[in-house]
């Protein structure tokens, strides 16, 4: 179909009509809620005047009183411990500060010393919303949560390798419940240990159940990715495994279950059972709406943990409590797989771990260790990486310059042809076996080269070392680059402009436009094909950390180079063609496949034949 220059720029004009339609009735819609909203808050402003003042001062002390009397009916044969106000006592080592409340014994946040957020704010794991409770029989009928029961607080002290702090809660009948913190210095790990006294009348029929509740609030500037970046993790017996945050969900876990945590895209707070195994533990998330995601809260987690002591009046149940960062060294030491959190590989291209564990990972690691720019870290991790695949890429460009060479051969045996398809495949697979070429020999380096992308994929998703470090223009190779924000009907671009996945988009356009020039394409659809991957990557790209999109920039400037190289210096097409006219000459020795395959062809051939044979002259 031919478009002379009028059509063009009426379509043009259409198309410039259009977008700014779509822009300008999006900008009055705004302004009209806006308007909408200046007037609701107007209303609301004259209505509240109208309405009663209510004493808040008054109200919160009647709420105080009802609290302290539930509390001290609840508190049984521990009268003590409904008394006294809540305090917060902070503990702190190298690398992390926890506050412990007094309020059911508990750390109820955690600092980490070393991690900003997004916002240049600290790293705080657990905080509002966060809570270590289970329920204690104080008497005759009578039961209470912890958290309602202000512990005695020991003072905090030191030892050969790190703090202690006791939180203790005892009647005059002797039974009793002791909660004893350890930190080590320069450790993420709490050790808690749980001590009953009277454990067969503090709990019901032996069963202790720890609620777990935590709220996992943002850190990285993308809430959306970080959201899918988050999941429910466990470790069952040797497995691990975990539920992606999605919507929300519920999980049951049986008494094979060793920890349970809540992993963020760089951070996770686990629960772990430093003796047996939980008797089984349940969890249940929901994910906030995306028009609450002001509330910056990534999921909201309740978790029920169980422990069973029945028979004994005296019980230790050993916890530990993870709080810190998704590093693989630092989880790795613990020997419990921990360090599953950092998500290497899973799914179908849960294999690539092993390419990341035993290959990138020391490589990087050992480059990290001598270059102080993670970006120039990752353009050696690239070269490396091509140095070790260059026998494929050179085998890959080799058959490429094979089929170019025999390429006038293949367009006599079309004009021979014709539409006879079946024996133009015929002849087509017997040159090549003559000439020895193998039709897949480009694509099979190509195949075996795709499990190294998605292991960068899982390795730049989940390497802490990327989070903060800047490179030219990116402030964080962690996350997306933007140099320019979009509209938002834009679809898939999430409203910003990512530098370095146009880079790499322009840098795969280049590749395409060059495979074409050297392999032209008979096939109209795929003359235009090729160039929908670069496309389609500038849509696909645009969210994903700017470490990843730097390397594919690297890597195809490689690639473009790699094939000049080859192609203009190495492949000589004259001596290729001479070669490949001299294997013709040789006898051609058949597998049974092949000798079957031919079998097959000829029977189709001929039936072909015969069909034609048997149709009416018109």
């Amino acid at each position: 179909m031919n478009f002379d220059r009028n059509t063009i720029i009426g379509f043009v004009a259409m198309m410039v009509l259009l977008f700014g339609y779509i822009f300008f009735t999006q900008k009055q819609q705004a302004a009209l809620e806006l308007e909408k909203k200046h007037v609701a808050d107007s209303v609301a402003k004259v209505e509240a005047k109208q309405k009663k003042t209510i004493d808040t001062v008054a109200a919160k002390q009647d709420s105080v009183r009802r609290d302290s009397a539930n509390n001290a009916k609840a508190a049984g044969g521990f009268p003590q411990a409904a008394n006294g106000a809540e305090q917060i006592t902070v503990v702190e080592n190298d690398v992390m500060k926890v506050s412990f409340t007094s309020k059911g014994g508990y750390p109820k946040s955690v600092e980490l010393k070393n991690y900003k957020r997004f916002d240049g704010k600290p790293v705080v794991l657990g905080g509002d919303g966060n809570q270590f409770v289970y329920s204690i029989n104080t008497g005759n009928n009578q039961s209470a949560l912890t958290s309602q029961l202000n512990f005695n607080v020991g003072q905090v002290e030191k030892t050969a390798d790190g703090q202690t702090i006791k939180y203790m809660l005892a009647d005059s009948s002797g039974e009793s419940v002791e909660h004893i913190f350890s930190i080590k210095n320069n450790d993420y790990l709490i050790n808690w240990a749980i001590n009953l006294t009277g454990a067969d009348k503090l709990l019901t029929q032996g069963i202790l159940n720890v609620n777990w509740d935590i709220t996992v609030h943002q850190q990285e500037k993308d809430l959306k990715y970080e959201k899918g970046q988050s999941n429910i993790g466990y470790l069952e017996g040797d497995a691990y495994d975990f539920k992606a945050s999605g919507t929300g969900d519920t999980k049951k876990l049986n008494d094979k279950v060793k920890w349970l945590g809540m992993k963020q895209q760089f951070f996770n707070t686990t629960v772990i059972s430093a003796a047996n195994n939980f008797s089984s533990a349940e969890s249940n998330w929901t994910v906030p709406e995306k028009e609450l995601d002001s509330l910056q809260k990534v999921m909201d987690v309740k978790n029920i943990l169980r422990f069973s002591v029945a028979g004994v009046s005296k019980a230790t149940i050993p916890l530990q409590l993870y709080f810190g960062p998704n590093d693989y060294h630092i989880l790795k030491k613990y020997n419990n797989k921990l360090e599953s959190h950092v998500q290497l590989g899973y799914g179908i291209f849960a294999f690539v771990k092993y390419i990341n564990k035993w290959a990138v990972m020391p490589v990087f690691d050992f480059l990290r260790n001598h270059i102080g720019s993670i970006g120039f870290v990752i353009l050696l991790l690239t070269l490396v990486i091509r140095l070790i695949i260059s026998p494929l890429t050179y085998s890959s460009y080799l058959s490429g310059a094979k089929m170019k060479v025999l390429r006038p051969e293949i367009d006599e045996l079309k004009k021979k042809y014709g539409g006879d398809q079946q024996a133009m495949s015929m002849e087509q697979m017997k040159l090549f076996k003559q000439a020895g070429v193998n039709p897949l020999g480009g694509c099979i380096p190509a195949v075996l080269q795709i499990p190294i992308f998605f292991a960068l994929y899982s390795f730049f998703n989940s390497n802490i070392a990327l989070r903060g470090a800047s490179f030219l223009w990116s402030n964080d190779l962690s996350a997306y680059d933007s140099i320019m924000h979009l509209p938002s009907f834009i679809p898939l671009m999430n409203g910003h402009l990512s530098l370095f996945t146009i880079t790499a988009t322009v840098t795969s356009f280049f590749i395409s436009a060059y495979n074409m020039q050297m392999t032209p394409q008979d096939n109209p659809v795929m003359k235009y094909m090729i160039y929908f991957f670069p496309v389609m990557m500038l849509f696909f790209f645009n969210n994903l950390p700017s470490a990843l999109t730097w390397y594919y920039t690297v890597s195809n400037i490689v690639t473009l180079l790699l094939q000049l190289v080859i192609q203009k210096v190495i492949i000589d097409e004259s001596k290729l063609h001479a070669q490949l006219q001299e294997n013709k000459k040789k006898p051609v020795t058949k597998s049974k496949w092949q000798e079957r395959l031919e079998q097959m062809q000829q029977s189709n051939q001929k039936l072909q034949d015969m069909q034609k044979k048997g149709q009416p002259k018109k």
